[in-house]
């Protein structure tokens, strides 16, 4: 049994007295870019959400596939926003609810760039209704868009990812508050949470992380095309920040995801909500 000598001393011994001492600084923490020369998938890409990531990781020096269905003007533009912080940009348009789409989205990223670095599994359609409303066609098309999706992207990634890749998949905060008329998507919500934890414990011997972003109430435009206009008003309102959030200000959670900031974080959920209080 050790003094009470000892163990002040050892209590008080400083860093020097360390054999193995902490790492308080990488080479890493001093590059200008973050994302310096790496490789992104982006669904959904075109608008919303998905454009600010795009749009950030450019900023940080990544080259972005920006994946989309049918709004090439969207599209267009964020590759033009890309562009202007002088990176690349990949205009995809596909369904990717469909698993043939996704290989081929894979293939066509590493044709171009003949590498991949991070997949970021966004895209999501909803489609509010009360539980006796929900049709049959929209049931199918929600899981197969929100969650078939993310499946079918990482199996067709997963060849290419390699040590320090990053998995990162949009969940929502209604996968842990639910929603009565968003019960199929909240559903979908949250499989892709419990997808993040399981991949990411499946793939921590192969050192590629997975993590989810779970956004609260944002003004997208996907929130302005699918409530109605009398609730638009008071969007977000009832969060603690009574306000909705913006792109903006989500999109940097998916930098430091994907980044080497985060170099000891997976199988988490980083929730962007406005300050609501959730469980799990």
């Amino acid at each position: 049994m050790k003094s009470d000598k000892e163990q002040i001393d050892k209590a008080s011994s400083g860093e020097a007295d360390m054999k193995v001492k902490p790492i308080f600084e990488r080479e890493y923490d001093t590059a200008d870019k973050k994302l310096a020369d790496k490789v992104a998938i982006v669904t959904g890409g075109d608008s919303g959400i998905g454009r600010a990531i795009c749009i950030a990781f450019a900023r940080e020096g990544a080259k972005v596939a920006i994946v989309y269905i049918d709004d090439d003007t969207d599209a267009k533009e964020t590759k033009k926003l890309v562009e202007e912080k002088g990176s690349e940009a990949l205009l995809i348009n596909t369904d990717i609810s469909i698993e043939k789409n996704c290989k081929k989205i894979v293939q066509k990223v590493i044709d171009k760039w003949k590498r991949l670095d991070i997949l970021v599994n966004n895209a999501a359609v909803q489609f509010p209704a009360a539980i006796e409303k929900i049709e049959e066609k929209n049931l199918l098309k929600t899981f197969r868009t929100n969650i078939f999706s993310q499946i079918f992207l990482v199996q067709a990634a997963l060849p290419h990812l390699k040590e320090g890749s990053s998995i990162i998949n949009t969940t929502s905060s209604t996968a842990y508050t639910g929603n009565p008329f968003l019960l199929d998507y909240s559903a979908t919500k949250g499989a892709i949470v419990t997808f993040t934890r399981s991949l990411s414990g499946i793939l921590n011997g192969k050192k590629i992380r997975v993590n989810a972003v779970a956004p609260g109430p944002i003004w997208t435009p996907l929130i302005a095309a699918t409530f109605p206009d009398e609730t638009l008003d008071t969007f977000g309102k009832d969060t603690p920040m009574q306000r909705a959030g913006q792109p903006a200000e989500v999109a940097p959670a998916y930098v430091f995801l994907a980044s080497d900031d985060a170099s000891y974080i997976t199988g988490q959920v980083i929730h962007i909500n406005g300050g609501t209080i959730v469980n799990g």
